[in-house]
């Protein structure tokens, strides 16, 4: 005879149901929330039974997981992240990292060299001054930390699309990767590093980029939340495996669109 199924002590099945819907899309959050009156649906979307803590958290990430395969599926490179006026833009605008302010990386921009590597035709180096020489685009776009604040900035660079297309880079490969100065790392799909406002930061507010927001680049990704978004990039990659990145090694949404 099997043994009775047990909830985990102090876990209340309805909370974890909400938990786990907060980690959907709207469109699916409401079609999961519709159908889950137990631990069943969670059962039947994670393949386990809930009866514990450890089992409990593996339902989530498998949630979470289905969160990032539904938001895949749902972009678009066509639907693009709302814009706003200049007279919108947070002034000052937040500096935020998990370290403090004073400790952002100091680079030096006139010794600086992107990286390129992977998947690309042309892997040669390219200073900041050869960046500049680029054609220039402007958004004026919020972005989102996975906090729970946002703020509105002024960004201007290079168009990651027009910059993968000048390498030479596959754009049928899955995946563009990015090394930062301070150890950080992302790795983003390639439908989103093709998103026409996915964009190569080298400026905010038509001045060149601040130490705290990023110097000597940044790749500013509008339709990600914040984290998605690195700073201070030293190395980018095109290639087929998933790198991961810092935060989504410890469990944070990979896609993270909003």
């Amino acid at each position: 005879m099997s043994r009775p199924r047990q909830p985990a002590k102090g876990v209340d099945p309805n909370l974890l149901i909400k938990d786990a819907a907060k980690l959907l899309p709207a469109p699916s959050r409401r079609l999961f929330l519709r159908g889950a009156t137990s631990l069943g649906a969670l059962a039947m979307l994670t393949g386990c039974d809930i009866i514990d803590g450890p089992t409990s958290e593996n339902a989530l990430r498998v949630i979470s997981n289905f969160n990032d395969w539904v938001q895949a599926r749902l972009f678009s490179e066509t639907t693009l992240a709302p814009t706003f006026p200049e007279s919108a833009v947070t002034r000052p605008f937040p500096f935020n990292a998990y370290y403090a302010e004073d400790e952002a990386p100091d680079i030096n921009g006139d010794n600086y060299k992107l990286e390129i590597g992977g998947l690309v035709d042309n892997k040669t180096p390219w200073t900041l001054a050869e960046l500049n020489r680029l054609p220039e685009v402007s958004q004026i776009t919020r972005l989102v930390c996975v906090e729970g604040w946002s703020a509105i900035g002024s960004w201007q660079g290079v168009r990651l699309s027009d910059f993968l297309k000048l390498i030479g880079a596959d754009t049928k490969a899955r995946y563009v990767w990015f090394q930062c100065a301070e150890g950080y790392s992302n790795t983003i799909d390639m439908p989103s590093a093709l998103h026409p406002q996915t964009q190569l930061t080298l400026k905010f507010d038509h001045k060149t980029l601040p130490q705290a927001y990023g110097f000597p680049i940044r790749i500013r990704i509008p339709t990600k939340l914040g984290f998605k978004n690195p700073k201070y990039v030293t190395a980018m990659w095109v290639q087929n495996n998933d790198a991961g990145g810092y935060w989504e090694n410890q469990g944070y949404n990979w896609f993270s669109g909003l």
